[in-house]
């Protein structure tokens, strides 16, 4: 602990954002990691507890209160170090990542916890700007070849450990460039797409190949799904040339919403908006929807109705309004009740923060149009009782919209590279293989492991790089017969 009495002595303090009226007008990020003394003083407020909750709330389990030290004792290479041996990709998690380490710190009893996620920031940016985040290629190489498919941050995570670990990795991605969700689903102005192609390089340095615009499977993917691919490649083809294969998809297929009017110009799956938008920022094709002038309505209150209503902004929408099934969270949550556990309770974002109506317990029950255009939704008030729900009666109103974006979750991984392989998939549709004992990560068939969403469905980064590491170590005792890697 490097000051006992920090905890008391000092204030959480945040990181500053740029101004709405400034940010809105660019997709650039707007914020700003905190400087080298305020990152010193929010690390001095960590207490070392005597019992650390933070590593155990956070998925890949970081030292957080080691790297706290270093950085208030000014180490910051070693604090970078320290960072790194659990997590590949901070620069990531340190600006997306919900930071469930935060809600499991003991500072968080009384509301203000270690500031943890800045502090990550904070590390890994120190790192870029002076050159200490280099290669770390295998001393020697094994002979053996891993197949990844999919290139988000559980195919990234396991391409890298398996590289380091003397294997010839080739990452196989659909779309035409490297990132999966993270180059796609995130909008720029959360995570700069640079920061992909830096970690890119360092992957290449370390020998990992990279194959992209290339469907792994048989049936390409349905609507709502990016799909760049311009060759497919058998499983079979793919297993016989690799030793094993690593499936690291993201739970791509959308949550639709099949009530009438679902077909009118104007209703749109999130990602039919957000990927487009990637790529537009990227320097390609122009978003073919464009949301300026008009009433949007996002339907779905998580991170990506959130990236709607942010891209939403900054096309210069008329009006956004962000609607969602569930009633409205507390304001606070009852604390001795769920901590060190991540609490439900009302979360805004800095999207939200820059214009958006929010309203809860709301049901739709038809999109209404005019001449095959989207106009408005017919919706009905709910209300939750004995765990079901109920229309309450005489509630229905209607909401003007020109566009509609679904962003309700998603429900599974591509069913068409699960079937294409024939892999056994549990009763929501994801790979079944298991995460602890012998075999954890394999699939039921042979050579085939599975990580990620594609095994765990819909989830966090930081779940998915911690899957992603612990299949790598997998392979590796699979084709090795042991393994050094970390777990």
């Amino acid at each position: 602990m490097g000051k006992p009495t920090g905890f008391m002595e000092f204030q959480r303090v945040s990181e500053g954002y740029a101004p709405v009226e400034q940010r809105v007008k660019t997709y650039h990020e707007f914020v700003a990691h905190l400087t080298d003394a305020e990152a010193k003083q929010q690390g001095a407020r960590c207490m070392d507890c005597g019992i650390p909750f933070c590593n155990n709330g956070c998925p890949v389990n970081n030292i957080i209160p080691d790297w706290n030290d270093l950085v208030y004792r000014g180490n910051w290479k070693e604090a970078l170090e320290v960072l790194h041996s659990t997590n590949n990709f901070p620069e990531v998690t340190g600006r997306i990542c919900p930071a469930p380490c935060e809600a499991a710190c003991t500072l968080n009893i009384n509301n203000d916890p270690v500031g943890i996620k800045s502090i990550e920031h904070a590390i890994i940016d120190k790192g870029g700007e002076n050159g200490w985040v280099v290669p770390q290629p295998a001393k020697k190489k094994t002979g053996k070849k891993v197949a990844v498919v999919g290139s988000g941050p559980a195919g990234l995570a396991a391409a890298q450990q398996l590289a380091r670990a003397g294997h010839a990795v080739t990452v196989f991605e659909k779309n035409s460039r490297i990132g999966g969700l993270l180059r796609y689903g995130i909008p720029d102005f959360k995570l700069d797409k640079r920061l992909i192609d830096w970690r890119m390089a360092q992957l290449a340095a370390e020998g990992v190949k990279f194959q992209t615009s290339t469907f792994i499977g048989k049936d390409a993917p349905g609507k709502g799904i990016a799909n760049d691919a311009t060759k497919t490649v058998s499983p079979k083809e793919l297993q016989k040339e690799f030793d094993a294969v690593i499936l690291a998809g993201g739970s791509e297929q959308p949550r639709d919403l099949p009530v009438p009017g679902r077909e009118l110009q104007g209703v749109h799956y999130a990602m039919e908006f957000l990927v487009p938008q990637n790529k537009e920022n990227a320097g390609g094709a122009r978003n073919p929807i464009n949301a300026s002038g008009k009433h949007v309505v996002v339907i779905g209150g998580g991170d990506t109705g959130s990236d709607c209503v942010g891209t939403s902004n900054r096309h210069g929408a008329a009006s956004v309004t962000q609607i969602e099934v569930m009633p409205r969270a507390p304001d606070q949550e009852n604390k001795p009740l769920t901590w060190p556990n991540w609490p439900l309770k009302l979360r805004t974002s800095s999207s939200h923060e820059e214009g958006c109506e929010r309203d809860w317990a709301i049901s739709t029950k038809e999109f209404v149009g005019e001449n095959g255009q989207l106009k408005a939704l017919k919706c009905v008030r709910v209300e939750f009782k004995e765990g079901k729900m109920v229309e309450i009666a005489g509630s229905e109103f209607e909401i003007k919209a020109d566009l509609v974006f679904l962003a309700m979750g998603f429900t599974n991984p591509l069913a068409q590279v699960l079937d294409a392989f024939g892999v056994e998939k549990d009763a929501r549709g994801n790979a079944k293989a298991t995460t602890d004992g012998a075999g954890c990560y394999q699939t039921n068939v042979k050579k085939v492991f599975a990580a990620g969403d594609m095994r765990r469905g819909q989830s966090l980064v930081v779940w998915a790089i911690r899957e992603g590491r612990q299949a790598a170590r997998a392979v590796d005792e699979f084709l090795m017969g042991s393994s050094v890697l970390p777990r």
